[in-house]
């Protein structure tokens, strides 16, 4: 009999649409059109598509940021807006910031203390994670002298310093040189390895490859196609054809 892993997260029908106010009319975005899927514990879930099919909308939704216009949403069966979902989750923006005169040490005990950590277990989470992804050197370094690999490991430490069981990563490794690429992979196995369930989104195919267990194909906002690693590894061509083909048919 198989196993059937629990879900962490569940979209059900979930429609968003963007409305702006022009001069004589309001003009509608569809982003997000009749979306259902749903995140298994301890797996990690690659999004793919190409701009504009949806994928940032998505994780705004999961962390609450925004709401939808139709369907439904659960994380750990709550709506992800409540405070107890959001305590759960570490969420990775595509263009992290932080204050450029701060330390990366007193931002990490900032939102460690912003995710509700007393500042005893805020300071111990910060000595173990800022080694943890690397940069524990540059504790003391002002964020404005950061190079983007070193703003990419200091955004996940931001992510992961309340110890959250699903990890939301918008292109974690976008911009970054081969190394980092590698260094950050390495992160986010160790993190899936400790039983956190990851969901990143990425325009790099290969990564997603090398390190998810299954892959949302968003096209236009819809779930095009959904691809497991079997799937993937015995297809000729891999990943990059079955995106192409499932991008191209739809079109």
């Amino acid at each position: 009999m198989p196993i059937v892993k629990e879900n962490v997260a569940v979209f059900s029908g979930v429609t968003k649409i963007y409305r702006r106010r022009g001069l004589t009319s309001t003009l509608e975005t569809t982003a997000l059109d009749g979306l259902s899927f749903s995140l298994a514990r301890g797996e990690i879930t690659g999004l793919l598509g190409l701009n504009g099919a949806g994928k940032t909308t998505i994780m705004k939704l999961l962390t609450g940021l925004l709401f939808p216009t139709a369907g439904s949403i659960s994380v750990f069966g709550l709506p992800p807006a409540d405070i107890a979902s959001k305590r759960r989750i570490g969420f990775l923006p595509e263009l992290p910031y932080f204050y450029p005169y701060s330390t990366a040490a007193s931002a990490l005990l900032y939102y460690a203390r912003l995710s509700g950590l007393e500042r005893p277990v805020a300071e111990k989470r910060l000595e173990a994670v800022i080694g943890k992804v690397g940069l524990e050197k540059h504790a003391g370094k002002k964020v404005s002298e950061f190079s983007k690999g070193m703003m990419q490991r200091l955004g996940i430490a931001q992510a992961v310093i309340h110890d959250p069981d699903l990890l939301i990563l918008d292109e974690p490794v976008s911009g970054l040189d081969p190394l980092a690429i590698h260094d950050i992979r390495t992160l986010i196995s160790e993190f899936n390895a400790e039983g956190k369930t990851v969901f990143l989104s990425s325009h790099s195919i290969s990564e997603l490859e090398k390190i998810t267990d299954r892959v949302l194909i968003m096209v236009q906002g819809r779930l095009e196609k959904t691809v497991s690693r079997q799937d993937w590894e015995s297809a000729r061509g891999g990943l990059e054809e079955i995106f192409v083909q499932a991008v191209k048919g739809s079109v």
